[in-house]
């Protein structure tokens, strides 16, 4: 058994339940929607800023592509998913960036909220094997009673984990899973042996990769991985509101779409130098070749164009399963309607 205060980690029987939709703390002031489109202050909430799925909303950024459509961007960080999600429900945020199956919960079906513009088609995570305790792993069923870490503010590793045990026909309550409360925490936890496998975003896994401590197994940094864990692409980074915003918004909502693709079409032919001189010193996390490597691994995983994959939804309905949320129309939680105008545009 780990010490919670020692690595930030705990133990628990099975996979935890969606998080509750409620900030933690006093919420900020909410933010105004200005009638004009020039120089308009938007916030796009998020978790993990720093992760690969937004790696196109900080390109963005730093290159001006917001400022060029008249758009003055923050980008605000919030401690996971649920509280980014309840910012926007406050109206202490305009837009949200997440996985399209947030957009699932059941508990947001009356401001029913949209999907407009699509970061990446992978969730980017990747269930990987000790080299030392799990050798000889084949399948799922190789990790009955073992320990497994997962990452506490990521339900798409969660997800990964949960598809590939219930594929090999295997209980969440027959493992013993470790939720780790970052990066650094479950470096430390596989290194000292205490983890037999890893669910876990980068860099993490490719740094784990690197020195021959891991063995991938499933791998959803790439499109084949997750079209075979999730049985089509999933897709993460979405920018969405509920919809109330993007029929009152439209012009405001293009302009977001149009930086964002812009956006993935510079990413498609951009070298380690173009990173390097784009990406914010602390999104390297003091490990310049790694995140370089880290992007190399997923650079499959951004769309091309910010287009709702084809299947998508579907498999984001998958990998929470149907049991959970319950009839759904998933046409109506996407729209490609901008997309399609931006991707002519910039002929992504």
């Amino acid at each position: 058994m780990l010490g919670r205060r020692a690595l930030g980690i705990a133990f628990v029987g099975g996979l935890l339940g969606a998080r509750a939709l409620h900030a933690q703390g006093p919420l900020a002031r909410p933010v105004p929607f200005p009638p004009k489109l020039v120089d308009t202050r938007i916030v796009i909430a998020m978790d993990h800023r720093v992760g690969l799925p937004n790696l196109p909303l900080t390109v963005a950024q730093q290159l001006n592509f917001f400022r060029e459509e008249g758009l003055d961007i923050e980008l605000r960080d919030y401690a996971d998913t649920g509280q980014a999600m309840a910012a926007v429900l406050a109206k202490e945020a305009h837009v949200l960036s997440a996985p399209f199956t947030q957009l699932l919960n059941p508990a947001l079906r009356e401001s029913m909220w949209q999907s407009f513009v699509v970061q990446a088609r992978a969730p980017q995570v990747v269930l990987g094997v000790s080299t030392r305790t799990l050798t000889g792993y084949r399948n799922g069923k190789d990790l009955r009673g073992r320990r497994v870490g997962c990452s506490v503010h990521d339900d798409t590793s969660r997800q990964l984990l949960s598809r590939v045990l219930q594929r090999d026909g295997v209980g969440e309550a027959e493992i013993q899973l470790a939720m780790l409360a970052n990066h650094t925490a479950a470096l430390q936890a596989f290194r000292a042996g205490q983890l037999d496998a890893l669910c876990h975003a980068d860099p993490v896994i490719t740094q784990l990769e690197q020195s021959g401590e891991l063995r991938v197994v499933a791998d959803a940094r790439n499109l084949r991985g997750t079209h075979e864990v999730f049985g089509g692409p999933l897709p993460v980074g979405c920018l969405s509101a509920p919809a109330g915003f993007v029929e009152q918004f439209p012009r405001l909502t293009q302009a977001l779409t149009d930086a964002m693709v812009h956006a993935l079409k510079w990413l498609q032919t951009a070298g380690p130098s173009d990173l390097i001189k784009t990406v914010p010193e602390g999104h390297f996390q003091g490990d310049r070749a790694l995140y370089l490597a880290s992007v190399e691994r997923s650079r499959e995983a951004w769309t091309v164009d910010g287009l709702m994959p084809k299947g998508g939804p579907e498999a984001a309905a998958r990998a929470l399963g149907e049991a959970s949320i319950g009839p759904v129309d998933l046409a109506r939680r996407f729209t490609n309607v901008f997309a399609a105008k931006a991707k002519e545009r910039f002929r992504a």
